[in-house]
């Protein structure tokens, strides 16, 4: 029994708007939407087994970056320059959050929420339009592990400071840790969602993932039939009925 990643779930006061942005960008196609989400899904050679998936929030982001953002792959110089310009275009801003002199690009989706455009690099030659879901962690090592058991992807590479996961296929975006000094303050604005297998149940995998170091979480959701939690260093994560 396990549960598996399936969602990178982004907080958005238009849904529907921020989901055309991403589609635009990432070259991908709308999937399900209704008034309260829209999915986006990558073409099946892209390699992105996940859905991007959009829903309504009532706050605008704070000035507070996001501890969970997306870092785009590129192929070239001129690539990576061109994909800037495109995001540009869509209503992408450049960002500052103190990168100084760095080869990737910051930039800020029409919300506020930050991502990269990175510089080419060998280990992103072969993820797809996403290199890496990346996550700020004041532990990164620790927190690849309790992710690795919770999303059932394995531990690739690490350095002293940094953990990077892999999906099990060996397709798609890395999922990665880095550094941070900055504990988590106020409710992500963008998360991750694991599920149970269709033949799992999900109770037994609530257990399981609480027995890994999470708790129980009520945001105010109500009714529901997925269970909130939060990892160990308290980010917001949900664990879905199987499928």
């Amino acid at each position: 029994m396990s549960t598996r990643l399936c969602n990178v779930v982004v907080d958005a006061l238009d849904p529907q708007a921020l989901a055309r942005f991403w589609a635009n960008l990432l070259s991908w196609e709308v999937s399900f939407a209704n008034a309260d989400e829209v999915d986006l899904q990558a073409p099946p050679d892209d390699g992105w087994d996940l859905d991007l998936v959009f829903v309504p929030a009532t706050e605008p982001k704070t000035a507070v970056k996001n501890r969970v953002h997306l870092d785009l792959a590129s192929e070239s110089p001129d690539h990576q320059l061109a994909q800037v310009a495109h995001a540009l275009s869509l209503g992408a801003t450049r960002a500052d959050i103190g990168q100084h002199n760095v080869p990737w690009i910051v930039l800020a989706d029409p919300e506020g929420n930050e991502f990269c455009v990175l510089d080419p690099r060998p280990e992103y030659m072969a993820t797809g339009a996403v290199a890496a879901i990346v996550v700020d962690a004041l532990t990164p090592l620790r927190l690849a592990e309790f992710w690795s058991a919770a999303a059932g992807w394995q531990v690739a590479e690490t350095t002293e400071n940094t953990a990077s996961l892999r999906s099990p296929t060996g397709r798609g975006p890395w999922l990665e840790f880095i550094p941070t000094t900055h504990p988590h303050e106020i409710k992500n604005r963008v998360h991750l969602d694991v599920a149970p297998l269709l033949e799992d149940d999900h109770w037994t995998e609530v257990t399981r993932v609480l027995e890994l170091g999470a708790r129980k979480l009520d945001i105010g959701q109500g009714s529901v039939p997925w269970q909130v939690m939060a990892d160990p260093e308290d980010n917001e994560f949900c664990v879905l009925t199987p499928r």
